[in-house]
């Protein structure tokens, strides 16, 4: 695991790093690579209509959601039946716990096609992920940003790009004190595939 040093540098404010776990280089290269590419072809994608800001819009990035049956996910007017596990994605979900000693019953995908595809900013905190979930995000493809803003002051921004192989540990209260999101990126054009393991109460 390494050692975070999230701030803004225009601040004395730093990100409360206790509500993060990262490791950099959680699978190789090569295993990120092909699977990746064996995602991008197996999964059946699909492009949601959510509800954002009392408006029903496409999600500018194709989803999928897996899980134990009868883990059900919504958020912003969308609903989530879980497809049951591959072999692939439950491997996984072992690997990921093995080594947080967490526990995870789901995991959504998401499908960044190119920079123009993103997420705005959120917090993961429906009713069905419990109190103060525990959410792995691995991360794969292109490199993207990921940005985290407090809930009481938009000012306070704190970045950390999110390379191929990565895992990512959002933990404690950081889901009701504070929102993220990918941004859209003109420079970062390639595809990215991430895999965000909840447990679904």
């Amino acid at each position: 695991m390494q050692q975070l040093h999230l701030f803004n540098p225009s601040e004395s404010l730093r990100f409360p790093e206790n509500l993060l776990e990262f490791y950099p280089d959680f699978l190789p290269g090569n295993e990120s690579t092909v699977l990746l590419e064996h995602l991008a072809a197996t999964v059946p994608w699909m492009q949601k209509r959510i509800m954002m800001y009392g408006k029903e819009l496409l999600t500018p990035r194709l989803t999928a959601w897996y899980g134990d049956s009868g883990k059900s996910y919504a958020f912003s007017g969308s609903r989530f039946d879980p497809l049951p596990w591959t072999p692939e994605l439950f491997a996984l979900k072992e690997k990921i716990e093995a080594r947080t000693s967490l526990t995870f019953n789901s995991v959504l995908l998401n499908y960044y096609r190119d920079g123009n595809d993103s997420v705005a900013w959120h917090g993961d905190n429906e009713k069905e992920l419990g109190q103060n979930p525990n959410i792995a995000s691995l991360s794969l493809g292109q490199a993207r940003q990921f940005e985290f803003r407090s809930r009481d002051d938009h000012a306070a921004r704190y970045a950390l790009r999110l390379e191929s192989g990565s895992l990512l540990i959002m933990k404690g209260d950081l889901q009701h004190k504070w929102e993220h999101r990918i941004p859209k990126s003109k420079s970062d054009s390639g595809r990215r595939i991430n895999l965000t393991f909840r447990t679904i109460y």
